[in-house]
């Protein structure tokens, strides 16, 4: 019996992985191995979590689908349902979601990219989530960077230089591609069009909607282009060993 606190996460796995070329020539980006296991089947171990309370896993495809669905099938392998929801080209972020709809049955879900490594407590964004009625609650990460060259402050139109300051650190929130949504979001997003999920959640601040944010201050590492992506490979590698 499904317990009435469940809810089902739609993962984002249709994209080209231009930034992962030439490993993505043959392989989905969702499939590079991290240790022995796809990337793709690490995001999908941490949503089924037994706290998780997530049973029910849409998987959206599109370049190389094929090769997702061969692996994962309907789930039952990884204690866990899976469907797909197919696109014939790429359609952006929300587009791509947008094609998960008919699986949803009008009920609050997570919906994730499948291109990074998340580790934090997805269960508690849920309650929150639900406790604040959010229309939309996405994960952020407090991050901090230096830039890489001096900014320099000038004065009205004399352009007279106020002050240097020398690679100086940035702060903020940033936004990990992780959500819990309601299915009214689904509105926002047209039919068979690239539409990404910053034009659907910017349409629903327009509207008044209530966007909540769940910070978090470490647990997501984005595999989004080679560097990244070695680096984490080797580290699985090395957990492997130790084994």
């Amino acid at each position: 019996m499904k317990s009435r606190d469940a809810v089902k996460a739609v993962i984002l796995a249709g994209g080209l992985g231009t930034r992962l070329q030439p490993y993505t020539f043959f392989i989905p980006k969702a499939m590079l191995p991290l240790g022995n296991k796809p990337l793709l089947e690490h995001i999908i171990s941490w949503l089924t979590n037994r706290s998780n309370k997530i049973d029910h896993v849409v998987i959206c495809v599109s370049y190389l689908h094929r090769t997702i669905e061969d692996y994962f099938e309907d789930g039952r392998r990884f204690g866990v349902k899976i469907d797909y929801a197919r696109a014939d080209r790429p359609l952006a972020t929300a587009g791509q979601l947008k094609t998960a709809e008919k699986f949803l049955s009008n009920e609050t879900f997570v919906c994730l990219y499948g291109d990074s490594i998340y580790e934090f407590d997805i269960h508690r964004m849920i309650r929150e989530h639900r406790k604040s009625k959010a229309f939309l609650s996405m994960a952020l990460l407090r991050y901090r960077t230096n830039l890489r060259y001096g900014v320099i402050e000038v004065v009205g139109k004399s352009n007279r230089v106020s002050s240097w300051n020398e690679k100086p650190e940035i702060t903020g929130l940033i936004n990990i591609g992780c959500y819990v949504i309601e299915p009214e979001f689904f509105k926002l997003v047209p039919k068979s069009s690239a539409y990404g999920m910053d034009e659907a959640v910017k349409k629903a601040l327009n509207e008044n909607k209530i966007v909540r944010g769940f910070t978090i201050n470490s647990g997501f590492v984005d595999i989004g282009d080679k560097k990244t992506y070695l680096d984490e490979y080797k580290k699985f590698v090395k957990k492997l060993g130790k084994i």
